[in-house]
């Protein structure tokens, strides 16, 4: 390679347009455009839950595949190939719309789409930790948040926005093909920017085999199960998020649902507006204030159970809206804006947990990875499940029930034992 293609870019070249990149395949997939696609194209909630559940796995597993990809290429190669990859899989949905199979086709697809975007994922975390300082890292992590959230903007806002508007004129297949074809052509886009912009750094590993990542990768396991109180922090992990899992695939689906179905009835165009400009304003300002809390606080029993109670207690407001049905878009906005705080100002403790209470020792930055994975696969099992239950017990019932399912997560959050933050290193990691 090179020489020159070793010198040192600005930051600001690529990260916005990495982290933007980064958003979409997760929150296409795992949030509400891909539920509403198949919402309107008439499957169940069953289906749809369950089997967007199995798509979004890839992001709970990352860390298994993740060493052995620094046996090969570069962090440079895996980002922006993997952003094309997408591109192309996101035009294959698109054909798989005039098909015959085409849920079958579509669930393979996007899981595949859901692999690629993990992968992209961990090139970029391990980019971003490899090319800049300490210094820069602090200085640009808000510049990760910032288009990490222009991208839930685009999708949840932007997008949903625009299939309402495209179908009563195209109908709804055209117009849910055009809205796929426009992520297709952003992926591939941000792809061939990124293959110009992206640092082209060294690959800077020390394996040489895959018997040495296999072996690594077999200590980094087991020394994370030995940790102290780690089954504590395992079942912390799950619970917090399980209550959450339910209630938010559940909750685009009750919104597009018809009344005399116990849903809302509403729009796309006026989903978009409230989910994408409410939610998202209010997601980063209870990220935003949880961030000072946090700091200001520290993390002890007390500021965990407020923050367990902040993630989880505004799933009231779509209990309200599910009893009440009411038509007053400020109350419906209201409960989304509510939740999308609470949810925004709440994640962090779970976060913060996993910082301190999981990841210290020899293998931090993987006990890490272990840790966030694990908080995903919480969810998408909650997730998968919630299709099936909202369909036996109805919209109203089953926002009953999602406040039911957070008192496990304040069971836990009671019990779970915290360490001193000093001495989470345990003997073996020493």
């Amino acid at each position: 390679m090179p020489a020159e293609t070793f010198k040192k870019k600005n930051p600001i070249t690529w990260i916005p347009t990495t982290w933007f990149a980064m958003g979409l395949p997760n929150l296409v997939l795992g949030g509400t455009v891909v539920s509403l696609l198949y919402k309107n194209m008439g499957f169940s909630d069953t289906q749809i839950a369950f089997w967007t559940g199995i798509i979004i796995l890839p992001w709970s597993f990352k860390p298994i595949w993740g060493p052995f990809m620094e046996l090969y290429k570069t962090k440079k190669f895996y980002i922006y190939v993997s952003q094309i990859i997408c591109g192309l899989l996101f035009a294959l949905s698109v054909a798989s719309m005039y098909t015959n199979h085409f849920f079958t086709i579509s669930v393979v697809l996007f899981l595949l789409t859901a692999f690629f975007g993990a992968t992209q994922d961990i090139a970029a975390d391990g980019l971003y930790l490899q090319e800049l300082s300490p210094k820069l890292q602090a200085q640009y992590v808000g510049w990760q948040g910032t288009f990490y959230n222009f991208a839930k903007l685009f999708s949840n806002g932007g997008m949903i926005f625009l299939v309402g508007i495209f179908m009563p004129i195209f109908g709804n297949t055209n117009a849910w093909a055009i809205i796929m074809a426009i992520y297709a052509v952003v992926m591939l886009c941000l792809g061939l920017y990124n293959r110009k912009f992206l640092p082209a750094t060294a690959n800077q590993t020390t394996v040489k085999s895959a018997s040495d990542v296999w072996l690594t990768l077999k200590d980094v396991i087991v020394s994370f199960f030995q940790k102290k109180y780690i089954w504590y922090g395992i079942l912390f992990i799950m619970l917090y998020r399980f209550a959450e899992g339910q209630a938010i695939k559940i909750m685009p689906l009750f919104f597009k649902a018809e009344r005399t179905a116990g849903g809302l009835g509403m729009q796309e165009s006026t989903l978009g507006m409230l989910t994408g400009i409410f939610g998202t304003i209010a997601f980063v300002l209870g990220s935003l204030a949880a961030g000072y809390f946090v700091s200001n606080k520290g993390l002890n029993r007390t500021t965990l159970l407020l923050l367990c109670a902040c993630f989880n207690l505004p799933f009231a407001s779509y209990a309200y809206l599910a009893i009440t049905q009411t038509e007053n878009l400020w109350i419906i906005g209201s409960a989304v804006a509510i939740e999308h705080f609470g949810y925004g100002f709440g994640f962090i403790g779970i976060i913060i947990f996993i910082m301190q209470q999981i990841a210290p020792g020899k293998y931090q930055m993987a006990h890490y990875a272990f840790g966030s994975s694990l908080t995903y696969l919480g969810y998408t099992i909650a997730s998968m499940v919630s299709g099936l239950v909202s369909d036996h017990l109805g919209y109203k019932d089953f926002f009953i029930w999602v406040l039911i399912a957070t008192i496990p997560a304040f069971l836990i959050t009671w019990l779970v034992p915290l360490k001193p933050y000093d001495e989470n290193i345990t003997a073996n990691e020493s």
